[in-house]
């Protein structure tokens, strides 16, 4: 039989085989003496008949059993790719993922009022900075593995990094370049010389523009929008802040108006401009439309992250965004990914006493496998200084990270192994299409199979302790549950289990031999389609201590792992392997520096050196207040907390001292209502007559619940009080614990 005849078969079969599929087995095999016919048994194949080669193998046409045979494989189950589960990604996201890790730059007129939060009232001569080099931004990124800078053109207060037509209050009124400085035009020309792509963050939020809360300044919006998106060639990612004079915080210099946040700003015109400007960009918001926010600055995501989002329901700066969005919906009607951003220090803007405070390798080591390991990018920021520069302290750190990721996945263990899956769609969605290090290719199962395994066996026994793996999402997201098992050679065991999987998920557990993995898909929206899968074992990282200490002044120190010990020095010295051994309570009742270091001594490994600011203890500290969960404020523990009735807290120091400045904590629970704004804190010698020595805005803490740290001149205090002027969210003010910075 001819190559011909076998394909007009193949041909007529597929087009007449919902005719026929009904015909008798044994009417057509009547017809054996007309052997052109025989082919067309192949339509049990369609019929999914039984015991086909006991029939076969009775006719005396043997000559024909290789064609008809051949014709069987033709004729096997198409392997078309699977429908895709909507929504999915856009042209324009689908290359945002693939950037997954990029730059953070907040650099502004904050940097030098020492604020969070401008005012706008600033000058535009108190910007003018000494060294200013974008090039050793670019660097610093591209070490780090970053792809891309999101630098703050304008921040709240309204003052603009480029010589903006629109405002005076701009880098052409300082004394920086001598006014003729534009420094995202510096930026764009490093980004180009170290190949990385550039974004632009601009506040919709302006404390300084006399026009905010009015028509005009939607124009005005709009025409510095076009600036930015017209002359400083392409942009990646349009960052949208969500905050605004619509969440309470007031005082700027022309702070006077409200704004209704989900119709002043006219977003469906102003994304509307950008799109034509920049069509390839992705708008960042709190509702997209491209990226979202994930709903806190501590830059991780969640265990279940759905890139689907109910985006018509959202909108920016809502006040239940965090609980109820802000980890998408296994229903949402756009797709909207997760963007996790998070500072290297306390802040977002440098502040000098943060230098000691900048993120360990462990911390940011956690951000990095809760981020990208669930299912979204990585932004993160440097608050450069008032030279102009990445600190010394922030590029050490975050070049630390890059090695340390490098050296977790230096070696992919599934490249060593058997992959075998319990279902196919066909060689075209083989299992091996996990492993080819192909973006394009990817593992999937017939129609229909929703439950599958996912085996790798090894040739020896393996350590690991990493699970690497890739839904191939350009068709939608899938995958509602799974779980991974290990196998030494006596059962399988669990590893873990999880949700959801997104453009990327990565499991830690605990070191474990195995000669087989297995990776069950235990729920799914559709067929599973996995596109990439790495196996690992990450050397061990040695975490620094935690440091607890009681109102007695009581210190502990603790590290999570076995056979660690850990040195400090109370001198300014740096600890090492020489230095005081801990092995029982400190107690520090004086202000000094406390260092702390925990070394593995059987390897020799060590954590990185913490730095803390010990301050004198409340042992003798009493809250003025009939409530006894008042003592809650001073206890050293930052996981509870009081909420007062008068929206104040009085405390006896029990001794008269010398203060510099005082440090609040808001609560640190999930909910955290109560958080200050805005204070006054004032001060008393006999508790009769006060003077206040701070007041002002504690800005964004709603977003970033961290110490807020303030210093004030030297002042003589016996009692103190902190008045909140204005909560977050209008509920009585509350206090995790209240400290001062004593001289």
């Amino acid at each position: 039989m001819s190559v011909r005849v076998l394909v007009f078969y193949t041909l007529a079969l597929r087009k007449w085989k919902n005719v026929i599929k009904d015909f008798d087995i044994h009417f057509l095999l009547s017809l054996k003496n007309y052997a052109p016919l025989l082919p067309f048994c192949t339509i049990c194949v369609f019929c999914q008949k039984e015991n086909l080669y006991t029939h076969i193998k009775s006719l005396p046409m043997k000559k024909y059993l290789l064609p008809i045979f051949l014709l069987l494989a033709c004729q096997a189950k198409e392997s078309s790719a699977p429908e895709p589960v909507l929504p999915i990604p856009s042209e324009r996201q689908l290359a945002w993922h693939e950037l997954e890790y990029y730059g953070f730059v907040h650099f502004n007129m904050n940097t030098f009022s020492d604020m969070e939060w401008g005012m706008g009232d600033e000058k535009p001569s108190q910007f003018d900075p000494s060294e200013l080099d974008t090039r050793q931004w670019a660097r610093i990124v591209k070490d780090a593995g970053m792809k891309g800078i999101i630098i703050t053109a304008k921040h709240h207060d309204g003052f603009c990094l480029w010589p903006s037509a629109y405002t005076e209050h701009s880098v052409k009124n300082s004394p920086w370049r001598n006014g003729d400085g534009d420094l995202i035009q510096e930026l764009r020309e490093a980004c180009d010389e170290f190949g990385l792509q550039m974004g632009i963050y601009y506040s919709p939020w302006d404390r300084n523009h006399a026009d905010y809360g009015k028509p005009e300044y939607i124009t005005y919006m709009r025409n510095q929008l076009t600036e930015l998106l017209s002359n400083y060639g392409d942009i990646f990612e349009v960052w949208f802040d969500g905050a605004n004079g619509g969440d309470g915080y007031y005082g700027g210099a022309n702070e006077t108006r409200r704004v209704d946040k989900k119709t002043y700003y006219d977003w469906e015109n102003t994304f509307e401009l950008v799109r034509e400007l920049q069509p390839n960009a992705v708008i960042f918001g709190d509702a997209g439309p491209d990226v979202r926010w994930v709903g806190n600055e501590n830059g991780y995501a969640y265990e279940t992250t759905w890139s689907n989002l109910l985006r018509d329901s959202v909108y920016a700066g809502m006040p239940e965004y965090a609980d109820m969005y802000a980890s998408g919906q296994e229903n949402g009607t756009h797709w909207v990914p997760a963007e996790a951003d998070v500072s290297i220090r306390p802040g977002w803007y440098y502040h000098e006493y943060e230098d000691h405070k900048v993120k360990t390798l462990a911390q940011l080591l956690d951000i990095y496998y809760k981020s990208i390991g669930r299912n979204a990018s990585l932004l993160i920021n440097f608050p450069v200084d008032r030279r102009g520069l990445i600190h010394e302290k922030d590029e050490e750190q975050i070049l630390k990270l890059a090695e340390k990721i490098k050296e977790d996945f230096r070696e992919n263990l599934v490249l060593k192994a058997k992959v075998k899956a319990s279902n196919e769609r066909g060689s075209d969605f083989s299992a091996k299409k996990m492993i080819d290090e192909n973006p394009e290719t990817y593992w999937t199962s017939e129609d229909g199979k929703i439950q599958s395994q996912l085996t790798f066996e090894f040739d020896q026994a393996t350590w690991i302790n990493r699970f690497m793996i890739r839904e191939y999402f350009p068709l939608g997201q899938r995958v509602r549950k799974f779980s991974l098992e290990g196998d030494a050679g006596d059962g399988w065991k669990l590893i873990a289990e999880g949700t959801t999987i997104g453009a990327k998920r990565i499991l830690r557990f605990d070191d474990v031999e195995v000669k087989r993995v297995r990776f069950n898909i235990l729920d799914a929206k559709a067929e599973p389609l996995i596109m990439e899968v790495g196996i690992f074992d990450a050397p061990k990282l040695v975490t620094e201590p935690v440091i607890k200490r009681k109102k007695s002044g009581e210190i502990t120190l603790e590290v999570p792992e076995e056979g660690v010990d850990i040195f400090y020095t109370i001198d300014d010295t740096t600890p090492d392997g020489t230095s005081l051994r801990y092995e029982e309570a400190l107690v520090l009742d004086a202000p000094l520096i406390l260092q702390v270091l925990a070394m593995d001594q059987s390897s020799e490994r060590k954590s990185e050196v913490l730095r803390f600011q010990i301050e004198i203890s409340k042992a003798e500290w009493l809250v003025l207040h009939e409530n006894q969960d008042a003592e809650k404020a001073i206890d050293e523990n930052p996981d509870t907390f009081w909420q007062s009735d008068n929206d104040e807290l009085i405390v006896d120091l029990g001794e008269e001292l010398t203060l510099e400045g005082f440090t609040y904590l808001p609560p640190q629970n999930r909910y955290m209502r109560g958080i200050i704004s805005r204070y006054s804190l004032t001060v008393s010698q006999d508790g009769k007559n006060w003077k206040e020595v701070s007041s002002g805005e504690f800005s964004n803490i709603k977003n970033n619940p961290v110490e807020q740290r303030v210093s004030f001149s030297p002042s003589k205090a016996k009692y103190i009080r902190l008045k909140a002027i204005q909560t977050v969210d209008r509920e009585p003010a509350a206090f995790a614990e209240l400290g001062v910075i004593s001289k």
